[in-house]
């Protein structure tokens, strides 16, 4: 079950990419936007990295200038080699690094959501700081990536989700009754993490065995987040022409192939891609300005993403149920029934 399940995000993420690189190819969101004057050596370099040197750079000489240089692909490449020696340490040494681990983490989550109270503030000055410096007509690039995103997911709803739900002979209207609400909250909080729990229950009371729910719903938070992995690869190529750099299919080619890797693991909590795309950035020397543009405008696609990401893992969760013939076999259990009729 693993197995498929790892199969199936790996397709689905990597036609999310393809389909946000289409996207934003043919709508140019980014191209004449002016930037601004202390950005203008940023791009001289920018169109140069070769691919093996791409390959050399993700990993880190020394994780701790890593972690100051802000270099996150690198840090995310020492963190899954890490994760990998650790998982071969016998329980006992292994036990106090994962509760380390584990507190940190859910301590940085805390720190962020404090962050994350000010989002409102930040981002009205980013929006401010963008039109005072860049002028009204930034704006106009904006809206165009705004919509190029939201077509896209459509397209990729329309292209990828409805076949796929088709093929796996699921109940459509059972399917869209089912997600509807953790997709308001996700849509509503901008946090896949805050959907989490009402997606695990509606997807047992929808009929998958509640084992499969608890494995494969949050396996898929970490490897199956469709719409933040579109987001990426359509923001990526949308800073690269803002910035006036033009990247050949072989280019934005690798830059997907780099994204499969770093899009893994993305936080469920708002804005959480940026971090992933400044790191993307960084790592094929692209000029980070753009993304302060996009700031201003990422809470409306921020809430377009996570609604994705939140569907496309219950659907991943019951499309695994009928490939292992298990869809409907098991009563969901009384307290799913009791919290479903609330």
């Amino acid at each position: 079950m693993g197995v498929k399940a790892l199969h199936y995000f790996e397709v689905v993420t990597t036609i999310a990419l393809f389909i946000g690189l289409g996207a934003i190819n043919l709508s140019k969101a980014g191209v004449g936007v002016t930037p601004p004057a202390s950005a203008a050596t940023q791009t001289i370099q920018a169109n140069r990295q070769t691919g093996s040197e791409v390959i050399q750079h993700v990993f880190p000489e020394n994780i701790a200038k890593s972690v100051a240089e802000n270099q996150v692909l690198q840090v995310v490449v020492f963190s899954i080699i890490f994760g990998i020696a650790l998982a071969t340490v016998v329980e006992e040494k292994r036990r106090p690094v994962l509760q380390f681990c584990e507190s940190l983490s859910e301590t940085m989550f805390k720190f962020t959501n404090i962050v994350m109270l000010f989002a409102p503030i930040g981002v009205a000055g980013a929006i401010a700081y963008t039109v005072g410096t860049m002028g009204f007509g930034v704006i106009v690039n904006l809206l165009t990536l705004v919509a190029t995103l939201y077509a896209a997911l459509v397209v990729f709803v329309l292209c990828v989700f409805l076949p796929v739900a088709l093929i796996a002979r699921l109940p459509l209207k059972r399917f869209v009754q089912a997600v509807a609400e953790p997709a308001s909250i996700a849509f509503a909080t901008a946090s896949s993490e805050a959907a989490l729990p009402r997606a695990m229950e509606v997807m047992e009371a929808f009929g998958v065995p509640r084992q499969m729910v608890a494995f494969v719903m949050p396996t898929g938070y970490s490897f199956n987040l469709d719409g933040s992995t579109l987001y990426l690869s359509l923001a990526s190529i949308f800073i690269a022409q803002a910035a006036g750099i033009h990247l050949s299919f072989a280019q934005q080619l690798l830059m997907v192939f780099t994204l499969m890797l770093t899009s893994k693991g993305v936080a469920g909590v708002p804005r959480a891609t940026l971090v992933i795309l400044l790191g993307t950035v960084d790592s094929f020397h692209l000029p980070s300005w753009p993304i302060f543009i996009i700031l201003g405008v990422d809470q409306l696609m921020d809430m377009a993403r996570t609604t994705i990401n939140v569907v496309g893992n219950c659907l991943a969760t019951a499309v695994i149920a009928r490939w292992e013939g298990e869809f409907g076999a098991e009563a969901p259990s009384p307290a799913v029934v009791d919290a479903m009729a609330q």
